[in-house]
């Protein structure tokens, strides 16, 4: 009986049933040669932070600061009005620039807003392309270019519209970032040309095309505004300016970029170097025109 219960037990016992996955599965894949490695697998982008834009972020707040402060001062929510003479201290004319000698005007008046539109398509535009131009150019490398192709429109704006002698008061009043931000793109332009951007071409060539059409869409509103005299005008001249010496500045510059840094740090400090130089030079010149102009 014992024996029969024991068969019994093993005749009517189930095998046990192992989970899926207990042992692997056989690859399918065809044996890979010796000394092979898988190739690596993309890693992923990080998020964008204001730290990896920190000079553009700071032009920004400085610009948003400045025009704050402009309220406050001319006790009005709209911003300042070319006739408020608390703002006035800020801008770029060219009877107190070259007549007095108050050259300082030509860099406060690029961080001075008329209102709320002027200053938000302004910050818009400086934003965007201070994130594409500041991983190229560096911290120093991007303030370097806004102060100087902004300090450049203004002395071009200056040079067109001031025509000595003039009375106190008189000229045209220049304010904005709208100069520097030209020059932004200008200098863009020529730095997505380096064959050393690790960019593919296809890429390159997207990017200058839409900083291209950055430049001459703006340029063709302005020509639109001005030949219809309408209420809102803009300095040209600042513009065209800014944007000439932004090409300027990163002309020596696009070989370098994608080069050792060292390398690279030489040749921005080159640029800086130059490009003041040139405007200090055409300031000197712009003051001995005057002067010849009123004895």
């Amino acid at each position: 009986m014992d024996a029969e219960e024991s068969a019994g037990r093993r005749i009517t016992s189930q095998p046990e049933i192992l989970p899926p996955g207990a042992f692997p599965e056989p690859s399918q894949e065809p044996p890979q040669p010796r000394g092979w490695y898988p190739p690596p697998q993309p890693v992923p982008r990080p998020r964008r932070h204001w730290a990896h834009a920190p000079a553009t972020y700071t032009l920004v707040g400085v610009n948003g600061a400045v025009f704050l402060l402009t309220m406050v001062l001319s006790k009005s929510l709209t911003g300042p009005t070319f006739e408020d003479p608390i703002s006035f201290g800020l801008l770029c004319n060219g009877y107190f620039v070259v007549g007095m000698g108050q050259w300082w005007r030509l860099l406060t008046s690029i961080f001075v807003h008329f209102g709320w539109i002027h200053i938000a398509t302004n910050m818009w535009c400086l934003w965007n392309l201070g994130l594409l131009g500041e991983p190229l150019l560096g911290e120093f490398g991007i303030v370097a270019a806004y102060v100087l192709t902004g300090v450049a429109g203004n002395l071009l704006s200056v040079a067109f519209n001031q025509q000595p002698p003039a009375p106190v008061g008189s000229g045209v009043l220049s304010a904005g970032a709208s100069g520097a931000v030209f020059g932004l793109a200008g200098v863009l332009l020529m730095l997505l040309r380096s064959p050393l951007l690790p960019i593919p071409q296809v890429e390159l060539k997207k990017l200058r095309r839409s900083v291209w059409y950055f430049a001459l869409l703006n340029f063709v509103i302005d020509a639109g505004l001005w030949v219809a005299h309408t209420r809102i005008q803009v300095d040209n001249m600042a513009h065209l300016g800014g944007f000439l010496s932004g090409l300027a500045f990163g002309m020596p510059l696009v070989p370098r970029i994608g080069a050792p840094r060292a390398r690279f740090v030489r040749r921005r400090a080159f640029a800086v170097g130059v490009m003041t130089f040139l405007l200090l030079l055409i300031a000197w010149g712009l003051r001995s025109y005057y002067a010849s102009a009123t004895r």
